[in-house]
């Protein structure tokens, strides 16, 4: 059966799943969070991307990113994955795949599916027990978005940043958001929405999606979309 093509678009944000092979521990210290990072930010920069949120799990990595052009998550994911892997094989000893063949992503559409994407992937640590609060666990970006602590590899998304007319305002306004538990259509709908490299929006959004590339980005019968439309007709791109 043939790959189903990621769903990309410039400047759009995505959320990216990395896992390890098998589910196999994908990080074994704290250097190795650390040269992940630095090297997340490398790449980042270099493919046109901008990191809006992440957690690194034991044996996974969660992406909320953006990018100018189609490839740019593509080129990040790649570059990143290869220089962390020849890092991984040579500290550890061992030889071959590190990674479960191809990252998982999903397309997101602005309003409250990015703010609630972005919860989803910093409650991460909280949802497997690892910590109480999600700003206790080190590796993701809950410090900065939680607490304000300074975080030069984020760059935070312009629905974050109108949440408030200051770092405080955001800051307070973003926390009321984890007052609330991620329903859990919600919750299912990200993570299907990623296994299966669609588009998580609403119908239109979906449509308007489709319409630029040319088929199906949700669940449903195959096919074309009737009424071809470009990237500037788009009121998504708005």
């Amino acid at each position: 059966m043939p790959r189903r093509p990621r769903v990309i678009l410039p400047g759009i944000p995505m959320h990216v799943i990395q896992r390890g092979n098998n589910r196999q521990v994908c990080f074994c210290s704290d250097e190795d969070y650390r040269f992940y990072l630095d090297w997340l930010g490398e790449y980042a920069a270099k493919a046109g991307c901008s990191v809006h949120a992440y957690i690194l799990m034991t044996n996974h990595v969660h992406l909320l990113v953006s990018s100018d052009s189609a490839s740019g998550v593509g080129d990040l994911m790649k570059a990143l994955g290869q220089r962390y892997v020849q890092h991984f094989n040579r500290t550890y000893r061992r030889s071959g795949t590190l990674w479960e063949g191809r990252f998982r992503s999903c397309l997101l559409q602005d309003d409250a599916y990015l703010l609630a994407c972005q919860r989803y992937i910093e409650l991460n640590s909280v949802r497997a027990g690892m910590v109480e609060h999600p700003a206790d666990y080190p590796w993701s970006s809950a410090r900065e978005n939680l607490l304000g602590e300074e975080n030069r590899l984020i760059t935070q998304h312009p629905l974050y940043l109108a949440l408030g007319g200051d770092s405080t305002g955001r800051i307070q306004a973003y926390r009321e958001l984890f007052r609330h538990e991620l329903e859990p259509g919600r919750l299912d709908g990200i993570r299907h929405a990623t296994n299966g490299h669609f588009a998580l929006g609403n119908a239109r959004f979906a449509e308007e999606v489709a319409a630029v590339l040319g088929r199906r980005v949700r669940p449903g019968v195959s096919g074309r979309p009737r009424k071809p439309a470009t990237v500037e007709s788009l009121s998504l791109f708005e």
